[in-house]
């Protein structure tokens, strides 16, 4: 039977497809890597490789013998961060899953205080989609999700923090004068409700749709975009650092006349918050938004 070691050989071969790389990666030479590989595919009886001009392809055999241990690696993996968590020190592996504008400016603050901290610990880090996070956590890929918006979670569910929404631009001053302006409205994509909040405000401020749009596929983009004056957009407080020059920002207020806001939440399955660098990582953001709420 080959042993984990081995198991990690023939992952990274399938990972990389080519000798070359693969062997880079394992620090061997690549007829040392030949010759292992000859081994294992004699242990298994079966060619698991075929090698060619173009790099490695799996062989129908190779196939089945990587989704086993892949299967085994990922158990091994959850073995070791439960004797791990036998300790009092903070080891193994953090998997998180994150929303692209909370990886991007909230979370950067909080993960130099956790590497500081817990300099045992690993971080895995994903960032996307609210629909790919929650997808992530389905299929038990990643310990924690942090999520915007009202998440549909049968699991653990923490409430974070909630962000205001502006009206952001380099000359309107007020929102009615989105009416006059022929500047284009700048707007991000997003599968979350935050498209449809802002549809449903606008709707009900203007009774019209805005006269020109523009449609980008990241936040990022459309808050540059907007602050070279391209034109105007609706961004939550999160992506605004105070540092911003010659930019106007008006809230967003609802029908009482309150700050339209949006949610962050945490997600994830009970058995997760049992891992000890987990329950560190969900302390240390408390503390930390705790410390911004005092400033």
């Amino acid at each position: 039977m080959s042993s984990l070691s081995e198991f990690h050989f023939l992952a990274v071969l399938a990972q990389e497809m080519n000798m070359r790389k693969a062997a880079e990666r394992l620090f061997v030479s690549q007829p040392a890597l030949s010759q292992r590989l000859q081994t294992i595919e004699k242990e298994w009886g079966e060619r698991l490789f075929v090698r060619s001009q173009k790099g490695l392809s799996l062989t129908p055999a190779g196939e089945l013998v990587l989704k086993f241990i892949n299967e085994v690696i990922v158990k091994e993996e959850k073995v070791r961060e439960s004797i791990h968590a036998l300790n009092a020190e903070v080891y193994g592996t953090l998997k998180i899953a994150v929303a692209s504008i909370v990886g991007q400016n909230w979370l950067p603050q909080v993960l130099k205080k956790f590497v500081t901290r817990y300099p045992q610990a690993k971080i895995s880090l994903v960032t996307g989609w609210s629909s790919e996070i929650l997808k992530s956590l389905y299929e038990d890929q990643v310990h924690i999700g942090i999520i915007r918006g009202t998440p549909d979670w049968k699991g653990v569910k923490t409430h974070l923090f909630q962000d205001c929404l502006y009206l952001v631009d380099t000359e309107i001053t007020s929102p009615e004068q989105v009416l006059e302006t022929d500047r284009p409205f700048i707007q991000f994509k997003s599968d979350s409700n935050y498209y449809q909040e802002i549809q449903d405000w606008w709707l009900k401020h203007f009774k019209t749709a805005p006269k020109r749009t523009i449609v980008v596929d990241q936040i990022e983009t459309c808050k540059q975009m907007t602050f070279n004056g391209i034109g105007y957009a609706i961004l939550p407080a999160i992506t605004l650092n105070g540092a911003e020059k010659d930019i106007f920002k008006i809230p967003l207020l609802d029908e009482n006349n309150l700050p339209l806001k949006r949610d962050t939440w945490l997600l994830g399955y009970e058995s997760a918050f049992q891992l000890k660098q987990v329950q560190a990582f969900v302390e240390l953001i408390k503390e930390h938004i705790s410390e911004e709420n005092k400033l």
